[in-house]
């Protein structure tokens, strides 16, 4: 089964973009891809429960000189949303994969945040002669045995079901809880978040992806994701951004510092000010900061 949603009539707050989609195992998984195509790729990945609407105040001014590819995973945003897919770490680095090879893309930026880094860095390490530098904002790509009350809840099998899926709880409190400024949460931009997952069937992603925390060592990503922290060292030469929120309920210093450890030469940025959803709080501090990084 798969759910098709129809955004024709909506009106996404600061989402003006230009919609494309290819097919992945028959599925339809939507992306943008604003800028010129000879121009140098940034590609922007996303984590859950938000979706390609999240980079929607970097994407203009970027895309002036770099062309900006932005995928929804599968079961998110403006990609299909099938009942019975295998919402595993794997599929969703064979899924940015596949629409990079597509895209011919090389010489890539990547901006990763929340479950975007290890997805990111999942395809990075695979295809390192690909990737010129990194944008890191309040995401993982190693394992830290760090699991808040909140996410043991929702992921188990029942409740979870009834708070995620049933009351869309997940999506509605990350809006609260994943910035510090709350009013610039308007209706609206509310309203854009959300919109992808209006019903049970269309959280159905959201919720797998909770599942998919590889906090067990017997987890089935588990083992994918200690191989993408013990390879990202590869990268240590590589320019990297990191600017983070640092009022995260679940990406907390610790992760932070760890980034810092592994990358010393990265040009660290702490917005004390920030949370989780750090481009919502302080994308006008952020973007100046990316695009000198991008012009050095």
């Amino acid at each position: 089964m798969t759910m098709h949603k129809n955004f024709t009539n909506l009106s996404l707050d600061g989402y003006t973009f230009q919609s494309h989609w290819m097919s992945v195992n028959q599925f339809r998984y939507h992306y943008l891809d604003e800028g010129m195509p000879e121009d140098a790729p940034v590609v922007m990945v996303h984590g859950n429960p938000s979706w390609s609407y999240y980079y929607r105040n970097l994407i203009p001014e970027i895309s002036k000189n770099h062309r900006v590819i932005v995928p929804d995973h599968m079961g998110m945003g403006l990609s299909d949303k099938p009942q019975d897919y295998i919402y595993r770490l794997e599929k969703h680095i064979e899924n940015l994969e596949f629409l990079v090879e597509s895209l011919n893309l090389k010489d890539i930026t990547l901006v990763l945040h929340d479950w975007g880094g290890v997805i990111g860095m999942g395809y990075a390490v695979r295809h390192p002669e690909k990737v010129k530098q990194f944008v890191i904002l309040n995401t993982a790509a190693f394992y830290m045995p760090i699991l808040p009350l909140s996410l043991q809840l929702a992921r188990s099998p029942f409740l979870g079901d009834f708070l995620v899926r049933g009351l869309n709880g997940f999506a509605f409190s990350a809006l609260f809880f994943g910035v510090v400024h709350h009013e610039r949460m308007t209706k609206a931009i509310r309203q854009g978040f959300l919109s992808p997952y209006d019903n049970w069937h269309n959280r159905i992603a959201i919720f797998r992806f909770i599942q998919d925390i590889p906090a067990e060592e017997n987890h089935p990503s588990r083992k994918l994701l200690d191989e993408i922290g013990e390879k990202i060292g590869i990268f240590k030469d590589h320019p990297m951004l990191i600017a983070w929120g640092d009022k995260d309920p679940v990406f907390s210093r610790k992760f932070f510092d760890e980034w810092n450890q592994r990358f010393p030469q990265a040009q660290s940025h702490l917005f004390q000010d920030a949370g989780h959803y750090v481009l919502e709080d302080a994308y006008e501090r952020i973007l100046p900061l990316i695009l000198k990084f991008l012009n050095t």
